[in-house]
């Protein structure tokens, strides 16, 4: 198992953990009953922190941010000489969290994405573990929730049992909800991007020679060019420069991020 504390990378703190370490935090956090707010942060949630200075806060706030990218875990290293075997992508961790929430006999609830989605995803979950307990699903209003119908949110996860809550909004969203609900609910939030599409079956993974390689955004713009462009091509870019002048000790350029890449308060 490895911790090895928190790190810097552009502002946004990075922890420096393994897959053990990360299920270990979210189990006995959901176990005690404690909240627990955690984001798999990949280069465009980096730079979306390192960009909005609010959201930096927020994403700072959280209690676990994993290198969910492979540029992300090289940044520990090239920045602080953190050596990790591999990054902890949030697909695999929320495997991982699955498994040990059956194990365990901990309720698990799915917030955010489609009707469709979290149906093939419920079941394809089911059939993998067949002791998983599954609280509840909720998918995503696609637009800014009012403070009545958070509430209604607040109480509908609470009723349902949970004991950890599957966060699947896109980034930066999922981090925002991760951290405005996380005292609310005080339990397990877990951020995961599109690992709710990725086991619903509804969108291809990156083979593994292109994960490994930190190659998935290559992958993922081939399958969404229109969508993504702005975000790879510009991102990417601008984080290894960054990163560069982090590494020599050179101030950092401000960021603009591509347009709809935004933060957004209360989104559901």
């Amino acid at each position: 198992m490895i911790r090895k504390g928190k790190y810097p990378v552009l502002g946004i703190n990075i922890h420096a953990v393994d897959y053990e370490a990360a299920v270990e935090t979210v189990i006995k956090s959901a176990g005690a009953g404690l909240p627990c707010s955690v984001s798999a942060l990949a280069v465009h949630g980096v730079m979306t922190g390192r960009a909005d200075e609010i959201h930096r806060r927020r994403l700072n706030a959280l209690d676990l941010v994993v290198p969910d990218g492979q540029p992300v875990r090289w940044a520990l290293k090239w920045l602080h000489g953190i050596g990790l075997p591999d990054r902890v992508y949030g697909p695999t961790l929320t495997l991982l969290l699955i498994e040990a929430a059956a194990q365990n006999r901990i309720p698990v609830y799915f917030y955010g994405s489609t009707p469709e989605t979290l149906g093939k995803l419920t079941e394809n979950l089911e059939k993998r573990y067949p002791h998983l307990q599954i609280a509840g699903t909720r998918p995503s209003a696609f637009r800014k929730l009012n403070s009545v119908e958070k509430d209604a949110v607040v109480e509908e996860i609470k009723a349902s049992g949970a004991g950890i809550v599957f966060v699947g909004l896109g980034c930066p969203r999922q981090e925002v909800w991760a951290y405005e609900y996380r005292d609310a609910l005080s339990l397990p939030l877990i951020a995961v991007g599109a690992a709710f599409d990725f086991h619903a079956g509804t969108l291809p993974q990156a083979p593994s020679w292109m994960q490994k390689r930190g190659l998935e955004w290559l992958f993922r713009l081939i399958q969404e060019p229109r969508r993504l462009w702005k975000r790879y091509l510009v991102l990417n870019p601008a984080y290894l420069w960054n990163v560069g002048l982090q590494a020599l000790k050179i101030r950092i350029l401000p960021i603009t991020l591509p347009m709809g890449n935004e933060p957004e308060e209360s989104y559901g």
